[in-house]
């Protein structure tokens, strides 16, 4: 397995947060990492993200979990299980604040193959972190 993770210390409730983090369309907006994403956050669903550092490819993902104010989980990878990525966004309250945390774990027999290949995403998921803090505080 490998991970990447960042987090940020929101000056708001976790409902504010949870508003802006599930309004997938307005990403592009405040995240410059990403370019478009189309769908709705709904158990289920799948998201497809464009993201700027890959502008002519997709990244279809599934909602694999969604509780509200709390926790998102996003599925996505190779069929058969052969490389897989779970994103999961936590929101935990801090009493007025809310942590915020977004965690990828790769998993499946191409990890080793697929993860010499792959960008470091650690900048991207920092950016993320840093665009929605900023986006909810309303800098």
């Amino acid at each position: 397995m490998r991970s990447y993770e960042s987090t940020a210390s929101i000056s708001a409730g976790a409902d504010a947060v949870w508003r802006v983090l599930v309004d997938v369309g307005s990403w592009p907006a405040w995240d410059s990492g990403v370019q478009a994403v189309d769908g709705a956050v709904a158990p289920g669903a799948t998201l497809t993200i464009r993201s700027r550092a890959a502008p002519g490819r997709a990244f279809p993902v599934r909602v694999t979990a969604v509780e509200p104010a709390s926790r998102l989980e996003l599925t996505g990878g190779l069929p058969l299980g052969l490389f897989r990525g779970v994103r999961t966004y936590t929101l935990t309250p801090d009493g007025a604040a809310t942590t915020f945390r977004m965690r990828e774990e790769f998993t499946g027999p191409l990890l080793g193959l697929i993860w010499r290949s792959m960008p470091d995403l650690q900048p991207s998921f920092d950016t993320f972190a840093r665009g929605l803090e900023a986006r909810v505080e309303g800098r």
